[in-house]
C-alpha cells in the first residue's frame, strides 16, 4: 500500500454485512476452544485487480456486538474487564500495506481496540466473484491472523487451580467478507 494516490482502475467495494461474518478463537482452560463472532462489522475496500498493493481497507466493528451464544460471557466481555463497550464502542482496522497477488495476499494494518493501535497481519485469499440475481457485483474473500489480546489491554484473567490460565493470550480470527462494488 503506497499509497495516497489511487490509480484510475482502482474500485470501490463495501461489506455486505449480511453476508459476511468476523469470528474470533480463544482457548479456555488451556484445553477448549471458544469461539465467537462480531455483528456488527462495517467498512470498505478500495483497490485495482492489476495491481493489488496499492489496495486499502477501512473497517469499523462495533464492540457491542460481540456474540459467543452465552449471554453472561458476553456481558463480562462488554465490560471494563475486556472490551469495555461504554468507553471504547469500536474497534477499527486501517490498512497500512498489501503484498501479494490478486488472488492471495499478506493485508498489514493498524488494528485499534481500547484506544491501542497496534500492526496485524491477515492472511487473505480470493474466494470468487460474480453478479447477483438484481446485477449487482459482489467479490468474496476470506482472511485470517492472530494477535495477543495482551497487547491490546485486554489482560483480564484467572488463574486455575491445576495451573495455567482460564482464557489464553492468543487469539485466532477469521473473516469471511462479501463486498459489493460501489
Amino acid at each position: 500500500m503506497t499509497g495516497q494516490v489511487r490509480t484510475a482502475a482502482a474500485t470501490a467495494w463495501k461489506i455486505d454485512a449480511a453476508h459476511s461474518t468476523l469470528e474470533f478463537a480463544v482457548k479456555h482452560m488451556m484445553f477448549t476452544t471458544v469461539k465467537g463472532r462480531f455483528t456488527d462489522v462495517a467498512g470498505t475496500v478500495e483497490f485495482d485487480e492489476a495491481d493489488p498493493t496499492d489496495g486499502r481497507a477501512d473497517i469499523t466493528i462495533a464492540a457491542a456486538s460481540i456474540d459467543t451464544r452465552e449471554p453472561k460471557r458476553d456481558a463480562h466481555l462488554k465490560s471494563a474487564d475486556f472490551f469495555d463497550v461504554e468507553q471504547y464502542p469500536t474497534l477499527t482496522f486501517r490498512s497500512t500495506k498489501v503484498e501479494g497477488t490478486a488472488r492471495r495476499f499478506a493485508l498489514t494494518g493498524d488494528l485499534t481496540i481500547r484506544n491501542v493501535t497496534r500492526p496485524i497481519t491477515l492472511d487473505v485469499t480470493y474466494e470468487g466473484a460474480g453478479k447477483d440475481p438484481w446485477g449487482a457485483e459482489r467479490v468474496g474473500y476470506t482472511a485470517t491472523g492472530k494477535l495477543n489480546r495482551q497487547d491490546f489491554g485486554l489482560t483480564w484473567n484467572a488463574a486455575l487451580e491445576t495451573g495455567g490460565v482460564l482464557v489464553a493470550d492468543e487469539v485466532r480470527i477469521t473473516l469471511e467478507l462479501q463486498f459489493i462494488r460501489q
